[in-house]
């Protein structure tokens, strides 16, 4: 596990309110201890023998997600366009039902406040609306895949 990976490791901890999380893989041990204050932070490497067995223990309520990063890159084409981003995590839907017709598809001309698609969230479904106006010019995401947030959905060419 390299600096970075931990690094985004303590921000999701941080973020999810837990206090202490411990984790052991192949040969590294972890554990970090969250304050009400960000000076409180403590993190702990430890070299773990290959011999002892493989436990993990976080000390949360859900299970730990690691952050995805998004293997989409905007070109130097791409940098004219506005990027619509997911606000939330969960399943992306392009259609509101599978018998109803698509939000919008490549080449469709949206305005502000037109409806894009779904996400759904915890068996919510979230209607995602433009906030720019222009005409959708890539969608970057295939119907019914998991999302992160401000992962990109949509390019948009607004002239």
């Amino acid at each position: 596990m390299d600096l970075k990976e931990i690094q985004n490791l303590i921000k999701f901890v941080a973020k999810s309110g837990a206090t202490e999380v411990k984790l052991e893989m192949d040969d590294i041990k972890i554990t970090i201890k969250t304050g009400s204050d960000p000076e409180t932070t403590i993190v702990q490497q430890i070299p773990v023998a290959a011999q002892m067995p493989q436990v993990v223990a976080p000390i949360l309520a859900q299970p730990i997600e690691t952050p995805v990063e998004s293997t989409i890159t905007p070109t130097e084409d791409d940098s004219k366009y506005i990027t619509i981003k997911s606000p939330i995590i969960g399943t992306f839907y392009r259609k509101p039902s599978p018998d109803k017709p698509l939000f919008v598809e490549v080449g469709q001309t949206i305005s502000e406040g037109d409806v894009l698609c779904i996400i759904e969230a915890m068996k919510l479904f979230n209607e995602i609306e433009s906030e720019v106006s222009g005409k959708i010019v890539k969608i970057l995401i295939d119907d019914s895949t998991p999302v992160e947030f401000d992962q990109p959905l949509f390019l948009v060419d607004p002239s």
